[in-house]
């Protein structure tokens, strides 16, 4: 028994070794922000949680995902807010509408859109349906930015669907943000961030785990060309960079670029840069998704995948915005999303752009 007990306390004593060497440096608690550019960026509001952003270049619309976390996750009623669905909105920030048709359970999380020949469009989006059957929603876009339901994929190696990216008609990468749920293996999960979430790919008839060994895969994009995958580990502050074998849909990991927040959902612009917001402190992001009027830092960066250099483009420290999730660009402007928030931030980039390239690793 004394030897049981030994080994408990050593077990326990590396575990919390491991926490103060992994999770506190990745939680940013000691990260020192300050305001930038969002004093300068106007307030949209949409529908609770944000958390997603996707531009259509041709149609000069973004398409937005919306979801009201709170009532669902924290107040556990399993009802659905009928304000959930897919919103698009002008780039300047005006217009904004509810384009998707009307659906029962639907809890909109992570989108895609795919573009194909002949002005083909698709919106893939991640649904957590209070039947707990994770699926993917394929919506055809109308010429206005309407969308049509066209069908429903579900597959088992999907199980923790966070975010997507459609590389085909039918075909996406899904990250599965974590292995388990509850319990405490969870807790060991997050709090050791123990590298067991993974990475699924559907090829269009059935669905795989295609890559794991990921800390909290969370936002997931790829190159113009499709050859290079983006995947935002959480807890480990970077960006797994994958070659992506085309004719499998095989990945291997080939660099980490590390960033200066958690990242959550990557955007990529038309000069190849990732646009990633995060959150650079994750205990106040903790305490903002137990309590609305907890502050909430958010955060925008630009990273350069070719060297790795990034810079800050946006932070809000005062509650503009709380809990950034996602921040899409085109041309000079930036729309900024958020986990549980109910508005975008439309933001003008033009010092931004002006000022060239990310040149310096923050």
């Amino acid at each position: 028994m004394r030897y049981l007990i030994g080994g408990a306390i050593l077990l326990l004593v590396a575990a919390v070794g491991w926490s103060m060497l992994h999770v506190i440096p990745a939680s940013g608690a000691n990260a020192e922000l300050a305001t930038k550019l969002v004093d300068q960026c106007t307030r949209v509001d949409v529908a609770p949680g944000t958390e997603d952003v996707t531009i259509d270049p041709d149609l000069q619309l973004a398409f937005i995902s919306t979801a009201d976390r709170r009532q669902w996750y924290n107040e556990g009623s399993g009802e659905v807010n009928p304000q959930n669905g897919i919103y698009a909105m002008a780039l300047d920030g005006s217009g904004v509408r509810k384009v998707s048709p009307p659906m029962e359970n639907f809890l909109p999380h992570g989108i895609s859109l795919w573009r194909g020949a002949d002005s083909e469009r698709r919106l893939f989006v991640i649904s957590h349906p209070p039947s707990g059957e994770e699926v993917v929603e394929l919506f055809d876009v109308g010429p206005n930015g309407d969308l049509t339901h066209r069908e429903s994929i579900s597959f088992p190696a999907m199980f923790s669907p966070n975010d997507l990216v459609a590389v085909g008609p039918r075909q996406f990468y899904v990250t599965n943000d974590r292995k388990y749920e509850s319990g405490p293996l969870a807790m060991a999960e997050a709090y050791l961030a123990l590298p067991l979430s993974s990475i699924a790919y559907y090829d269009g008839s059935e669905g795989r785990i295609i890559k794991g060994g990921i800390a909290y895969a969370n936002g997931i994009n790829q190159s113009a060309d499709g050859k290079t995958i983006y995947v935002a580990e959480l807890l480990k502050r970077r960006i797994a960079v994958f070659d992506r074998d085309m004719a499998t849909g095989a990945l291997k990991r080939v660099k980490n670029l590390k960033v200066n927040t958690a990242p959550d959902n990557i955007e990529v612009s038309r000069d190849g840069a990732l646009w990633v917001a995060g959150h650079s402190k994750i205990f106040d992001f903790i305490k903002h998704a137990e309590d609305e009027n907890a502050i909430a830092p958010s955060h925008v960066i630009r990273l350069n995948p070719r060297n790795g250099l990034a810079s800050d483009v946006l932070i809000s420290v005062n509650g503009e915005i709380n809990g950034s999730s996602v921040g899409a660009v085109w041309a000079n402007t930036l729309i900024v999303g958020a986990v549980f928030d109910g508005h975008v931030m439309v933001c003008p980039m033009l010092e931004i752009l002006l000022r060239g390239p990310a040149t310096s690793q923050q």
